[in-house]
């Protein structure tokens, strides 16, 4: 097909996938009968119609605030195909942040899952008129109750989507505190999914299992427009991504494709992996060795692909830096791991590698036809902030000028607000984010996330957050404290002794191992990124979707 005849929106491209892929697999929970793109056609014209009887027009917001299901993104093409704007809420929003959206964004209508029905209770709006239950579309309120969804129903009207016509308000979950509606169009987010499948081309033999929430432009793009172009089917889980959950899950659908999160991986490292190796001490010593350490971890990384279903030729891992240590890991396990960046402002990817050409500790390179440039790089390091340019950088954020002028120059590049350099190959390497630098007494630029890298690999750990207070440098760290108790047996206590007495020897052990940690951090980072004072976080800290910590909470 000639390229020119492209447009990049969504109904050309589902049009497209129908003509091509319509009899294949399209979405289908874990375990039960995939509808095919066909079928799914029919039920977005369907939708469509509903929508139409409800007064929903080109350019009304519409939400969506449920958990991952194929009627997710029944709903979600339904809204954009009739040039509607979709607004996918994070379900792990709390009700005055959902509140928030639903007024800001001016959202007519609301496609809600069952379990997320008590968010939007003693919600009032004069703007959201009408509330639709995903999971069958049915109402839940309607000015027109004497409308009812038709399965057989076709639309009205035609619709002429636009290349630049807005598809999407993304609301950032975000670690500054404020979540921004990120405005994306029908091209930031179709060009960006074609650019995904150039680093990593698929087809409609492959099969993504999904876990990230749909509601997250990682997910969003990646999980779901992607494989929409390449013909592949789409897995969902009904239950939230527990191990129990999930190995079954793995097991049954033997995913060729999945998105993560740096924490997933990292669990399954640090609690699953090393304590095999570190637990026996003939193997802990061996493990010290680097050929001997390569061959055991070969061996872990066979098992672990077992797991994952046998299958899987892309893992990607992207929203957050990854822990140094476990991809060290991944690489010797020849896992097919993928790293890759991006920000809901560029819908999402900027950089990336498929799993064959990934660089240790780089996110890879721009993908195509996304310009990157480091600006006012430091004349030592090279360093500087990340700027990008391309088709998928977002028009702005909603209704706020003032704050779309901070971050977009007048000739298009944005401020990414990451630190990064750049190799000789042009891969990127991210050093941290601007607002979390920290500036040493003698003016020397302090990352608290590599500081972070080396605490995290310390036993015991599970998570920690590195800060500045009264020009120390201070680390908060959550540690495991059963994988602490079991190890100094402090449950094998005689049950009769007083509690007290068990929860004075476990706050000892708990000060033994901070000592320990603040030594063995002190001795593998450079002067001026010392630690001062380790202080214990008593319970986990609070994340994002894609599970980095909320640092303005604890700044």
């Amino acid at each position: 097909m000639d390229n020119t005849e492209i447009r990049l929106t969504f109904p050309w491209m589902f049009n497209e996938t129908l003509r091509k892929f319509g009899n294949c697999n399209a979405y289908a929970f874990v375990g039960e009968a995939p509808k095919t793109y066909e079928t799914v056609s029919k039920e977005i014209l369907s939708v469509i119609a509903f929508l139409e009887k409800n007064g929903i027009c080109p350019g009304d917001k519409v939400a969506i605030l449920s958990l991952n299901m194929p009627n997710w993104a029944i709903a979600y093409f339904s809204i954009t195909f009739m040039g509607a704007v979709v607004v996918p809420v994070l379900p792990d929003f709390s009700p005055t942040e959902i509140a928030n959206i639903l007024d800001h964004s001016g959202s007519k209508a609301i496609f809600i899952s069952s379990s997320l029905l008590s968010r939007i209770e003693g919600f009032k709006s004069q703007v959201l008129k009408t509330a639709i239950l995903i999971e069958d579309f049915s109402f839940i309120k309607s000015e027109k109750s004497s409308v009812k969804f038709d399965t057989f129903a076709l639309p009205e009207k035609k619709y002429t989507v636009e290349e630049e016509d807005l598809a999407s308000i993304i609301y950032t979950s975000g670690t500054t505190g404020r979540s921004k509606g990120v405005m994306l169009t029908h091209k930031n987010i179709t060009f960006n999914a074609m650019k995904g499948m150039v680093i990593q081309p698929i087809d409609e033999t492959d099969r993504f299992l999904s876990v990230l929430p749909l509601s997250h432009t990682y997910e969003n793009t990646l999980g779901l427009v992607l494989p929409l172009l390449g013909g592949s089917c789409v897995y969902y889980l009904r239950k939230p991504p527990t191990p129990t959950v999930l190995i079954p899950a793995m097991a049954e659908v033997k995913p060729t494709m999945m998105l993560t999160v740096p924490l997933i991986m990292e669990k399954i490292y640090f609690n699953k992996i090393l304590p095999t190796f570190r637990d026996n001490m003939i193997l802990n010593v061996l493990y010290k060795i680097p050929f001997i350490r390569k061959m055991f971890n070969a061996a872990a990384g066979r098992k672990l692909v077992t797991t994952f279903g046998g299958n899987l030729k892309f893992f990607g891992i992207g929203g957050a830096k990854l822990n140094k240590t476990v991809e060290r890991f991944l690489r010797e396990a020849k896992f097919p791991y993928a790293v890759g960046y991006g920000l809901t402002e560029t819908a999402p990817l900027l950089a990336g590698a498929n799993p064959q050409k990934s660089v240790f500790e780089s996110t890879g390179p721009a993908i195509e036809n996304i310009e990157l440039m480091i600006h006012n790089p430091d004349k030592s390091t090279g360093e500087g902030e990340i700027w990008a340019k391309g088709p998928n950088v977002m028009k702005g954020y909603y209704k706020e000028p003032d704050m779309t002028k901070e971050v977009l120059t007048p000739d298009g590049w944005f401020k990414t607000g990451d630190l990064g350099t750049f190799d000789r190959n042009n891969n990127l390497y991210i050093k941290g984010r601007l607002k979390n630098m920290i500036v040493g007494a003698s003016g020397e630029n302090i990352y608290p996330e590599e500081i972070e890298s080396i605490i995290n690999n310390f036993r015991f750990v599970v998570e920690s957050l590195v800060v500045q207070q009264k020009g120390k440098l201070v680390a908060l760290v959550h540690i495991n404290m059963e994988e602490l108790e079991k190890k100094y047996q402090l449950l094998k206590l005689d049950m009769t002794r007083q509690k007290q007495d068990m929860t004075r020897q476990v706050e000892v052990k708990v000060d033994e191992v901070l000592n320990e940690l603040q030594l063995y951090v002190n001795s593998q980072v450079n002067k001026f990124s010392q630690i001062q004072k380790v202080v214990l976080q008593p319970v986990p800290f609070q994340k994002t979707a894609t599970l980095k910590i909320k640092r303005f909470l604890y700044t």
